[in-house]
């Protein structure tokens, strides 16, 4: 009892501390993003599909903030290095605080789907069936798959005194089955690890005569067959889990970046799949002779299980399956068509090059399609005018239009210069495929800046035409990935403009080779001046606020935590500066705080689509500065990545960003409010018409942007 009370101080302490700072964790306001994607699951006006969906990408985003936040916070807990939260907690209080608030979520996650979501299940024309449950029609179906397809695909792996433990896989369902031998008079026990394979549906699917579906899972087939692997010996119990490794890792610079550092990085995606473990889901009642044997073999306590209850899932992600199934598809949510740019020119079917010349066209993803960007690309790999094509290449989609594009143009003996960022995480072995696919077919390829990541989005096209040599630029806060253009919100500027033109060449020639500029015309960039030009911006607002001139300042990115611009904001806020902030993930400003941010306002917007755009707007005594780019306000962006914003040049795509930001503000159906405590509020109507930004933006109009005014 006197521990228990010993332990409810202690974490009232450690609430209060975390309350007093004047900037929110990190990691916790990542756990407050993650709750509300989770909230999308509850939203009933959504079909059970697109609830299920959200409820799986919470599943994924956990998967990736323990593989990476909490493998980091491990790098100092292993080592005794000391690691200070913006909170102020050292490693260890830390570690319990994150961990309670991943359990706290794990039992939300699991609670949700048994109570809400399960329901559903049959009056949507499909279940997840119980093997014992199954007619002898279809258990004899889902065992011939077994024999056939599954159980030649399983290895047992042994571990006892003969035998080492084995590496098990990240990410990846478990099974560990302990046994003892019938003739063993001492009742040693022994487990087996059995993977379960990833390469086969996760569910095995029964078309019902009523023409529902029953979906199987592959776990559920597998432990009903468990005996085939073990003959003439007792199987004590067979216990389903998965796990979660460390996956947080940096690269040493290197001279030698074609050998040295590509070798360095194929050794650590290895150590990725053999780091230490950080999580381990398993489920309930598992047994406790194997729990003890894995805690000492990865050096767990109890904060890193997470017991999964029975009628819940090890591993939501799976249940992508069901969501996408072909017959579900209409009761899924389905995007409108993307409409045409405002900026672009009424007549159709103009040629793009020509449209470039006089006019700079601002899309803005989903509602504005990527066609012509892949369009501008595809047609200059065959166009004989072009002579080269430089790009920047963070992410790509499979199959990709962009890649293909560029191996045409290689093939058609165009000068092709492409920066790979083989870094990108969980991204690195598709990319390093995919450089050296195009290394083949002649392109001049370069695989990232030693130690800095390149985030920053650029192609530049340049082509010989009959009267002069043109540029043609595309710079932008997304990815050159058509698939994901669909469903995130992006910018991305095309333009012939010689002043885009001269700052994106300048810049290839920095990160491509050896250049120093002095200064850009409309770009600031990282890891030079980027923080440096922004603080400068926000206390040039601050300074016209305190000489009683108008001011403002807006900025939408997914994250903000770079603690010297956070304080520049705050001086700013008390000098009476109104900020507005639209942060969709993690947020470590403060809003509300008397004597610190009484003026900073806080939103997030949660939908369908996944907010990625940045903007960056300063009202600058009603001149306004608006860029938009790649970076957000991280420590990151702003010290190890190569990252670039551009200056919206034109009045007409000016106003667009404004407007931009205006919907995200008004939006009201879609958005959350940030509390002084570092907690989120649904946004409340009072009274007002719905407004659904994502709705809203396929019906933008030339004279709805004129209007729009921030401040």
């Amino acid at each position: 009892m006197e521990s228990e009370v010993a332990q409810q101080v202690d974490a009232d302490l450690v609430a209060k501390q975390i309350y007093e700072s004047n900037y929110i964790s990190r990691d916790l306001s990542w756990m407050q993003f993650n709750y509300r994607v989770l909230d999308q699951a509850k939203h009933i006006d959504r079909s059970i599909f697109d609830r299920m969906k959200f409820l799986s990408i919470t599943a994924s985003n956990l998967d990736e903030f323990c593989t990476i936040r909490l493998g980091s916070l491990y790098n100092y807990l292993d080592y005794s290095k000391e690691r200070y939260d913006y909170s102020g907690l050292r490693e260890e209080p830390f570690r319990n605080c994150l961990m309670d608030e991943v359990h706290k979520f794990v039992g939300e996650q699991c609670d949700y789907f048994i109570k809400k979501l399960k329901p559903l299940f049959e009056k949507n024309n499909f279940s997840i069936a119980d093997y014992p449950a199954l007619s002898a029609e279809d258990k004899a179906r889902v065992d011939l798959y077994f024999q056939r397809t599954i159980y030649p695909m399983l290895t047992p792996m042994l571990f006892d005194n003969y035998h080492t433990f084995p590496v098990l896989k990240n990410n990846r369902l478990l099974f560990g089955v302990v046994t003892k031998a019938t003739q063993d008079q001492q009742n040693q026990l022994r487990v087996s690890f059995i993977q379960v394979p990833s390469n086969i549906p996760r569910f095995f699917e029964i078309l019902n005569k009523d023409n529902s579906i029953s979906f199987v899972s592959v776990e559920d087939i597998i432990r009903n067959n468990i005996q085939h692997l073990f003959r003439n010996i007792e199987i004590v119990s067979v216990n389903l889990f998965r796990i979660n490794r460390n996956g947080d890792f940096t690269l040493e610079e290197s001279e030698d970046i074609e050998s040295n550092f590509l070798e360095e990085l194929k050794r650590k995606l290895q150590t990725r799949r053999s780091g230490r473990v950080v999580r381990l889901d398993v489920e309930e009642n598992p047994d406790p002779w194997m729990m003890r044997m894995l805690k000492i073999q990865w050096d767990l306590d109890d904060q890193n299980i997470f017991i999964i209850p029975k009628g819940a899932m090890v591993d939501f992600t799976g249940i992508t399956q069901i969501v996408n199934h072909t017959e579900f598809k209409s009761k899924r949510f389905q995007p409108m068509t993307p409409v045409k740019p405002v900026s672009f020119p009424e007549q159709g079917n103009r040629d793009l090059f020509e449209v470039l010349k006089e006019r700079d066209i601002l899309l803005h993803h989903p509602y504005n399609s990527m066609e012509p960007v892949l369009e501008l690309l595809e047609k200059a790999a065959n166009d004989p005018y072009v002579l080269s094509i430089k790009i920047t290449i963070y992410r790509l989609a499979k199959e990709s239009r962009i890649s293909a594009a560029l191996l045409k143009a290689a093939e058609n003996g165009k000068h092709v210069s492409v920066l790979f960022e083989v870094k990108a995480r969980f991204d690195e072995e598709n990319n390093l495929r995919e450089a050296q696919k195009l290394q083949k077919a002649g392109c001049f390829v370069i695989y990232g800046v030693s130690s800095l990541k390149t985030h920053t989005k650029l192609l530049l096209i340049v082509r010989n035409e009959p009267d002069r040599v043109y540029r043609y630029v595309h710079l932008s806060s997304g990815n050159y990935n058509e698939t994901t253009a669909r469903f995130y919100t992006d910018l991305g500027l095309l333009s012939t403009t010689e002043t885009y033109a001269h700052d994106v060449s300048e810049f290839f020639n920095v990160i491509t080779g050896h250049s120093h500029p002095n200064s850009y015309i409309n770009l600031i960039t990282s890891p030079s001046d980027m923080r440096k030009q922004l603080i400068s911006m926000v206390q040039s607002e601050a300074e016209n606020s305190r000489k009683g001139l108008q001011s403002g300042i807006v900025i939408k990115l997914n994250s903000i935590q770079d603690k010297e611009l956070i304080d520049v904001l705050y001086d700013a806020s008390q000098a009476g500066v109104p900020i507005k902030l639209i942060v969709r993930g993690i947020c470590c400003v403060r809003p509300g705080r008397k004597g610190v941010s009484e003026n900073i306002e806080v939103i997030s917007v949660i939908g369908e689509f996944l907010e990625h755009s940045r903007i960056y707007y300063f009202h600058n005594e009603g001149n306004p500065k608006v860029y938009i780019g790649s970076a957000d306000a991280m420590v990151r962006s702003f010290d190890r990545r190569i990252e670039s914003l551009f200056i919206l040049e034109q009045e007409m795509l000016r106003k667009q960003a404004m407007n931009i930001l205006d919907f995200n503000l008004r939006d009201n159906v879609n958005s959350y409010t940030m509390q002084e405590d570092g907690s989120y509020r649904i946004r409340e109507q009072n009274g007002e018409p719905l407004f659904n930004m994502h709705k809203e933006f396929y019906t933008v109009s030339k004279e709805v942007i004129q209007e729009a005014n921030l401040f």
